[in-house]
């Protein structure tokens, strides 16, 4: 139970909060759209810097152990409900665990969402959709050098068991004196056996652009646009994150997007019903909102293309962001930055990696620069 304390401190913030937040979305696997406009939201009272909001967070945490030892309990965060009152969010695989599930904990309400598993949305074989069209909308196709982000790329020799795969080149980080291609552990340096392919990533490796699983699998079709520098973020860290030298005339020096064009070199923390927006390999131009705060979730991850299923990594403190059918973020498009939905010079929120056909999953972008001491490149 909450001490008195904690109670009444929730409260007061609260009754702020049910004023201002009137008209506000409830949290469930639709689009989440609002009526409040999204310059009207106030973000500080929907982040984590809400004292009413960190207490729930504090809440949520305390029962998450508990929650998770249920195999079809993949993951909690926390939330806002139709009221505009921090609540907590509980994923579940089935409709048998959202009926167990109870429906406050703490005096703080539970709300509960059936999804798919979470996995790394790497491009597998066979997929495909969205992107096409050619121009600035081709997020798949070949470029003429220097390339702008937002596209499709991998590793030169992400091909095993007679597939391909490939993912998303995301954005331009500075590391020291080097401009490196940011994207995910599980787009350039995931295969970590000599198994389908007899090797396994090294640094110096090509990262290519397109993808091979948009090039015939044929790497001689696309151009090596970086190098690749290992950094293992996983299985031992909390950020799912890769990056790449990038070769010199090979890339857009100002971190040019698709569809999104040159960035703010700062970053923002994310808050619940935050508008974003993301450029990536499968989907394209994709818009949605922050859903939950302070994730932990549980990600399946393959050792290579077509591998099977290698590990299963719990991540704590992730944004959820609402991703009906697929339509925000799809295999493929791990690896994408995700930006406020603004239209000029955005600041990034988070780096995409992971999800399910009704909720994606972003690393904080701050813990992702920290693992590398980076910063954006930007205005």
């Amino acid at each position: 139970m909450m001490n008195r304390s904690l109670a009444t401190r929730i409260t007061t913030v609260l009754l702020i909060g049910v004023v201002a937040s009137i008209g506000l979305w409830g949290c469930s696997d639709s689009d989440m759209t609002s009526p409040v406009a999204q310059n009207q939201v106030d973000e500080n009272l929907f982040s984590a810097s809400n004292p009413a909001v960190r207490a729930v967070m504090d809440i949520q945490e305390a029962h998450t152990a508990a929650l998770m030892a249920s195999p079809s309990v993949i993951g909690t965060a926390t939330t806002i409900d139709e009221n505009g009152e921090p609540a907590i969010l509980v994923f579940v695989t089935d409709d048998g665990a959202k009926s167990a599930m109870p429906l406050a904990l703490d005096k703080v309400k539970v709300i509960t969402q059936v999804t798919d598993r979470f996995v790394a949305m790497k491009g597998k074989p066979g997929g495909g959709g969205g992107g096409g069209g050619g121009g600035e909308s081709d997020h798949k196709g070949l470029q003429t050098t220097p390339i702008k982000l937002g596209t499709s790329g991998g590793w030169r020799y992400d091909l095993a068991n007679g597939y391909c795969c490939g993912g998303t080149l995301g954005a331009l980080i500075q590391v020291g004196g080097s401009k490196r291609i940011l994207s995910n552990y599980h787009v350039f340096e995931a295969d970590i056996v000599n198994g389908g392919n007899g090797r396994s990533a090294s640094n110096g490796d090509p990262i290519v652009h397109p993808g091979l699983i948009d090039i015939g699998c044929q790497a001689a079709n696309g151009i090596d646009v970086a190098t690749l520098v290992v950094s293992h973020a996983l299985p031992n860290n909390n950020v799912d994150c890769s990056s790449a030298n990038i070769i010199s005339g090979q890339v857009d020096e100002s971190g040019y997007i698709l569809e999104i064009g040159t960035i703010s070199s700062q970053t923002v923390g994310a808050f619940v019903n935050q508008g974003v927006k993301k450029s990536g390999r499968t989907t394209g131009l994709g818009r949605s909102k922050v859903s939950g705060l302070n994730a932990t979730v549980s990600i399946s991850y393959e050792n290579e293309c077509a591998g099977g299923t290698a590990f299963t990594k719990t991540f704590t403190g992730q944004i959820v962001i609402a991703n009906k059918g697929s339509r925000f973020l799809a295999g493929g498009d791990s690896g994408s930055l995700m930006v406020e939905d603004v239209t000029t010079n955005p600041r990034a929120v988070g780096l995409l990696f992971a999800g399910s056909s009704s909720t994606a999953i972003a690393n904080p972008i701050g813990d992702v620069l920290n693992f590398y001491g980076a910063t954006m490149v930007g205005n």
